[in-house]
């Protein structure tokens, strides 16, 4: 039963979401990079750079937003973020891209667990905490519809302006006002340690004790691993849906008065609106389904296993020439996704202190980077050399022998 209100600040959280997830260039990322002459093994280096970017940055970001305040640390984001997408948009070739994904890391980083940990601190102050998968749940289901609106505006623009490029002018508005609303959040979301004495070098090392301690526990370390390998895989994957729907456009025979490219074009933003329009319901409702399969901790290992299983029938199926069966599988991956997403903070908050929880969920953020980096550049060179088909049933394959080590416990 839900028990928390819905109160300004929550609007302002889901506004935020809804804001964030306005990046048109993501229904056409990868074939933006093709477009550009990219291969798949520089695609997947490009993605690769982003993650690492993402790895060195992301715990120093983590402590500064509990220390010098959440706020400050998400409009430096933000910044990062804009600038990034300037320079997709003026600019091209292997190395401007490289130096874009890199000011991505920066803003992926310095957002990380930050306003998760303010979500969370937030619920503390109304004795809501055991809403954290409801309230979490309902907030980010906001993000899903704003991408699935995003979806079908970035078809629009494509369709209108006659390339990708544009899609990434047009995202630094939504981030702009973003930077503007976050900026109006009220201060106690910094949390306590931004009005605390004591010097950051000696506030380094309490976090530090406090980070190590728990990692000494062997729950956590399953934890953190379980939620990064799946998240990982997901972050390095899910944009080679837009090959794949590609492929299945170009095996049917519908509409033979549109071209090839305007009906990949129409058909992506279609897809992806009917993806993010219900992970959104399946965001929204994570609380519930939660409590259908049992615990937390089942709610986790069975979401693994499951999407290691439609990994490997997506590969088999792009393998097998049946593109349209395969984008229509790759749909769960996202359920999955965003099913697992509150889920696993939830997991994540109920097992770290509240003083360094955006650390600890910038640091779960980090191994998922790490994870994600290593699937982004077996990917693309896996896809460059033996297929889509096989690089999909070998990260599948992959996922299911490391699972026995990392199985959670049936927390609640």
């Amino acid at each position: 039963m839900q028990h928390f209100r819905k109160d300004l600040q929550y609007y302002k959280f889901s506004l935020y979401g809804f804001f964030k997830n306005l990046r048109f260039f993501e229904p056409f990322l990868i074939l933006f990079f093709l477009d550009k002459g990219m291969s798949y093994t520089q695609i997947g280096m490009l993605y690769a750079v982003r993650e690492v970017g993402i790895n060195i940055l992301e715990i120093p970001t983590g402590i500064m937003a509990d220390i010098i305040g959440r706020k400050r640390t998400m409009l430096m984001a933000f910044s990062a973020y804009i600038i990034s997408f300037s320079v997709f948009y003026m600019f091209s070739g292997f190395w401007p891209f490289i130096l874009a994904m890199v000011c991505f890391s920066f803003g992926e980083s310095f957002r990380g667990g930050t306003h998760k940990a303010m979500i969370f601190i937030y619920l503390k102050m109304n004795n809501w905490e055991n809403q954290k998968v409801a309230y979490y749940g309902h907030t980010r289901s906001w993000s899903q519809m704003g991408s699935a609106l995003s979806s079908l505006l970035a078809a629009a623009i494509v369709l209108i302006s006659g390339n990708y490029q544009a899609v990434f002018l047009l995202s630094i508005l939504p981030y702009i006002a973003d930077f503007i609303l976050v900026a109006t959040y009220p201060e106690e979301l910094d949390g306590e340690i931004r009005n605390n004495s004591v010097s950051v070098s000696t506030k380094l090392r309490e976090v530090w004790e406090s980070i190590r301690s728990s990692f000494k526990q062997q729950p956590l370390f399953r934890l953190f691993g379980n939620l990064a390998l799946y998240g990982g895989l997901f972050k390095a994957s899910k944009d080679y849906l837009q090959p794949i729907l590609v492929m299945a456009v170009l095996a049917v025979t519908w509409f033979p008065g549109i071209s090839p490219e305007n009906k990949s074009t129409i058909a992506i933003g279609i897809i992806y609106f009917i993806i993010y329009s219900i992970t959104a319901v399946t965001t929204r409702n994570s609380g519930k389904i939660t409590a259908q399969i049992g615990t937390l901790g089942r709610t986790i290992n069975i979401t693994l296993v499951l999407g290691a299983f439609i990994s490997i029938a997506v590969g088999l199926l792009v393998k097998n020439q049946v593109p349209v069966v395969a984008a229509f599988l790759f749909l769960f991956l996202f359920v999955i996704e965003n099913l697992r997403k509150p889920v696993g903070i939830s997991a994540v908050a109920d097992n770290l202190t509240l003083n360094i929880l955006a650390t600890g969920l910038s640091t779960q953020s980090l191994l998922e980077s790490i994870v994600s980096a290593l699937f982004a550049f077996l990917l693309g060179i896996l896809a460059d050399h033996a297929g889509l088909g096989v690089a999909f049933i070998t990260a599948g394959v992959m996922v299911l022998i490391i699972f026995p080590w990392l199985r959670v416990k049936a927390q609640k």
